[in-house]
């Protein structure tokens, strides 16, 4: 009978054991995580100029949500993102098709595709800032009070 028991006791515990689930491979797998795709790294800024082709106000299905330029470039074709704000409120990017356009900004794949995250555009003589120096969108009013600090009252671009 007592080996009965503790052979029942043993199965009882492994049972246990078995159930419980790694928890050193999961904070492993969260410790060693890939940095995020879209992370805007400014000292990866690159300056692309080409021909906008397209500018749509919102995006189309399997793009990177938010407004967007397309462009064509030496390089071939670009989808610059504009995020919410980029062609909304004050101070907000004024281009058509077939303008000539300046962007400075960082390239990342999101969604199995390349994006450019625009930071700032120039259209002729206008540059209109989409992101900040850290690639954080900038909304209508930040670029309002970043021109009121400026001193262009609110027309910052």
């Amino acid at each position: 009978m007592k080996q009965l028991s503790a052979g029942l006791c043993a199965l009882a515990i492994l049972l246990c054991i078995s159930s419980l689930r790694p928890v050193q491979a999961q904070t492993t797998s969260g410790a060693t995580r890939a940095v995020e795709p879209a992370r805007y790294n400014p000292s990866e800024e690159v300056t692309i100029t080409g021909v906008v082709s397209s500018v749509l106000t919102h995006a189309a299905p399997g793009m990177v949500v938010g407004s967007h330029l397309l462009l064509v470039t030496p390089a071939g074709p670009v989808d610059a993102s504009l995020g919410r704000f980029g062609l909304r409120g004050n101070g907000a990017l004024s281009a058509a098709a077939g303008r000539q356009v300046e962007a400075i900004g960082v390239i990342r794949t999101i969604k199995d595709k390349p994006v450019f995250l625009a930071r700032t555009v120039k259209v002729g003589g206008e540059v209109y800032t989409i992101r900040n120096e850290h690639g954080v969108l900038m909304s209508p009013e930040a670029r309002e009070r970043a021109g009121l600090a400026a001193g262009t009252k609110g027309e910052s671009r």
